[in-house]
């Protein structure tokens, strides 16, 4: 039996993963910080707030189906908890290392100064969010499966 890649799978689980991951930042003034991605999304390219929340998902999506078509290709294995709790770490590596400087930038900032979300609480705090994204991410993909 031979598995696929699944387009439905990746985007159900993906925005699903986003969600989880969105509610999570919810909690982030229970720990004294704000967490609001779509919010920094819309300010930073000075749009409404739906916009951001447009692209929070968007890149939420686009995530889960490199996750399902690439990320488990190369690894060799199927979807679980444990491999989607550890692809969750590569996209929040990409986001303290170039994205965040990238909005420190465009916001009057330095790169220096958005590396890791300018703050090492913010940024763990990140890192939870990333892997409850791919463990729930990991949890849900389902390959199709092809007979022969």
């Amino acid at each position: 039996m031979k598995t696929n890649f699944s387009l439905k799978s990746a985007v159900i689980s993906g925005f699903i993963a986003t969600a989880a991951m969105t509610m999570f930042t919810f909690m982030a003034p229970l720990m004294g910080f704000e967490m609001d991605i779509p919010k920094m999304l819309a300010n930073t390219m000075g749009a409404p707030i739906i916009v951001g929340w447009m692209a929070h998902f968007m890149v939420g999506l686009v995530l889960a189906v490199l996750y399902a078509a690439i990320f488990l290709s190369a690894i060799k294995k199927e979807a679980n908890f444990k491999n989607g709790a550890l692809f969750g770490i590569f996209p929040w590596l990409l986001a303290q290392l170039m994205v965040m400087p990238m909005m420190s930038i465009m916001g009057g900032g330095s790169f220096a100064s958005g590396l890791f979300s300018g703050s090492i609480m913010i940024a763990m705090a990140s890192l939870v969010g990333h892997i409850i994204y791919g463990a729930v991410l990991g949890s849900l993909y389902k390959s199709r499966v092809v007979k022969g």
